[in-house]
């Protein structure tokens, strides 16, 4: 029998057995969260309608520890490109572990060789050298450090709304203040400019500018795009200074925006590119930053400068190893273009529909951002559409956007399902807002 979410059918999935009495595994855990984790975390997530334990996942899909089906519209912020449980890459993570799950750090490691060998191929330009950690905060912590060693400068250009991390030194070049000024202070000589303003950028940057370091499009920021000039002048600036350009790409690479790397739109090719998210297959946690040799020269009289337990670790890198195959082989940056194109015009068209609750619709590929008219807009929005069968998020930077970057694998019919549960979810923030 095919479960059902609210009045939506899906697509059958061959489901995990799910414990005997649901009731208490969802109170239970909420319990753990309340009196072990995070209080707070666990007031926000019933308040949002998120009020139940995953349990399984396939494909675009998550289901609950009732059996109830969602589509992952959320795609864990950008992990999920590939979907969860991709049967090629369990297979290859499920070989390693039979093999060596984790690297003595005393011998050559096969796996982090050939990932450090195919990212050099894929990566544009001369990118050629990698350093492999576990998350995206920690490969930011480490491009900022190499930025600082290859130049010899200190001083760090970040833009405003952008998002890198919450360790201290990735929080030091993030631009939002709710996250910052409790820790402050915070790493010295950073600098912010607005996104997209390159007069700005012009004006702050002199001759201690270690580097510049950018999204392509702001992710958390709410879905920003610059202007189509901008990175290539940022690039000219950086050139002129001395200055290395360092592309996060922690959520928009790998296929997200269309193309393999979102710089590609512009034609540029950084001096440091970061990679995270996406890279382990939504399997495994892996993180990587790739420089030039140029840059990566001041690694070499200290081998051991900058290293990670963890990082580079076998079932992370062969994870990574067939992601990279089945991005290619899929061409998934071409179906993100196509079925991006698709998910904005039926967002667009509720848009229409909704004038005062939509405000913009706007995006590259499957990187979608929607922006309300008012922020508690959301708070209706949220639980309606999870009542129909689809799961949603803010951008943490600007609660009035809300993000639609599901699997690029995820199916035109699953698409369809997600434009008609937001569609519902505006007619009830309508009857809760607009006056008749």
């Amino acid at each position: 029998m095919t479960p059902t979410t609210g009045n939506l059918r899906l697509p059958a999935g061959n489901c995990l057995s799910s414990p005997m009495n649901p009731h208490e595994v969802i109170e239970k855990t909420v319990r753990n969260y309340k009196d072990f984790h995070n209080p707070s975390l666990a007031r926000l997530l019933r308040l949002s309608g998120y009020d139940t334990v995953e349990w399984d996942a396939e494909g675009a899909v998550v289901r609950d520890v009732r059996g109830r089906e969602f589509i992952d519209c959320a795609g864990g912020y950008g992990v999920f490109a590939l979907g969860h449980r991709h049967p090629r890459i369990i297979a290859a993570v499920k070989g390693q572990l039979d093999r060596m799950p984790l690297s003595s750090k005393v011998f050559f490691n096969k796996p982090l060789g050939d990932l450090a060998s195919r990212l050099s191929q894929m990566t544009p330009g001369d990118l050629q050298y990698s350093f492999f950690g576990n998350s995206g905060a920690e490969v930011v912590e480490g491009a900022l450090k190499l930025a600082r060693l290859a130049t010899g400068k200190h001083r760090i250009l970040y833009a405003l709304n952008s998002f890198h991390g919450k360790t201290l030194g990735a929080l030091s070049v993030s631009g939002r203040d709710l996250y910052r000024e409790p820790f402050e202070p915070l790493v010295p000589d950073c600098i912010e400019v607005p996104f997209g303003d390159i007069s700005a950028l012009r004006s702050a940057m002199n001759g201690d500018t270690a580097a510049v370091i950018l999204e392509p499009i702001q992710g958390e920021g709410g879905i920003i795009i610059p202007p189509d000039d901008y990175l290539p002048r940022v690039k000219e600036l950086c050139v002129q200074n001395g200055t290395l350009l360092i592309a996060d790409e922690i959520q928009t690479g790998l296929g997200r925006t269309g193309s393999l790397f979102a710089v590609d739109h512009s034609r540029v090719v950084p001096d440091i590119m970061l990679l995270a998210k996406a890279l382990g297959g939504g399997v495994m946690p892996i993180g990587a930053f790739i420089g030039t040799p140029a840059v990566w020269k001041a690694f070499l009289p200290h081998p051991l400068i900058h290293t990670s337990t963890f990082g580079g670790n076998p079932l992370a890198c062969v994870a990574a190893l067939e992601t990279l195959d089945i991005i290619v082989e899929e061409d998934l940056p071409g179906k993100a273009a196509l079925l991006g194109e698709f998910l904005m015009k039926g967002l667009r068209t509720v848009q229409e529909e909704f004038p005062d609750i939509v405000a913009e619709v706007r995006g590259r590929g499957l990187m979608i951002g929607v922006e309300l008219c008012r922020e508690r807009f959301g708070g209706a929005l949220f639980p309606e559409m999870v009542r129909n069968g689809v799961i949603g998020v803010y951008t943490l930077n600007n609660p009035r956007v809300i993000r639609f970057e599901p699997p690029l694998i995820v199916e035109r019919s699953q698409l369809e399902i997600c434009v008609q549960a937001f569609r519902t979810a505006c007619l009830k923030v309508k009857d809760m807002f607009i006056p008749s």
